[in-house]
């Protein structure tokens, strides 16, 4: 058993990859305060009050779908089938970090600045920026604090989405 020594290119290819994921998580984000402001508000509000049954929730619902989703995509004989599952798999991430835009906006509620009055969405930004830093962190970040913001926020789109009680403007 061999180590092979990884190579510049190697380093290069995964600190790419990296950084273009945390680019596109921030992004996604900044698209939902940009698009939906009262819906991320929303969100926030979920996740200062009830995370914990928000999480419950997004779980609840999240492992049958996503469970579904796999055994769709896997297999192998019908590509209609695999398009579906992958296609699911994409659209509960999506509509998770849909929902966690409130949690960056929680967080960055607490990381002021000055311009936060006249530009809202700096807040999201900047709880995006720091959020986005701790999915970097090998094992806890990976496996622990990256699967509970989607679930999280998955939970949280679907009690903002479905709730009976809809504030209006």
């Amino acid at each position: 058993y061999e180590v092979m020594p990884m190579i510049m290119a190697d380093i290069l290819f995964w600190a790419l990859i990296v950084i273009g994921f945390y680019i596109a998580f921030v992004s996604y984000w900044l698209f939902t305060e940009a698009l939906f402001p009262n819906f991320v508000e929303r969100c926030r509000e979920r996740y200062a009050t009830v995370p914990v049954r928000c999480t419950l929730l997004g779980l609840v619902v999240a492992a049958p779908l996503l469970t579904g989703a796999f055994a769709l995509a896997a297999h192998m004989g019908n590509p209609i089938l695999q398009i579906g599952g992958i296609g699911l798999v994409v659209l509960i991430v999506l509509l998770g970090l849909m929902g966690s835009a409130g949690l960056c906006r929680q967080i960055g509620q607490g990381l002021a600045g000055s311009n936060d009055s006249a530009q809202p969405w700096r807040k999201v930004w900047r709880g995006g920026l720091v959020l986005g830093i701790t999915f970097i962190l090998p094992v806890i970040g990976w496996f622990a604090v990256l699967p509970w913001t989607l679930i999280s926020g998955f939970g949280v789109f679907l009690r903002v989405r479905f709730s009976r009680k809809r504030k209006t403007a």
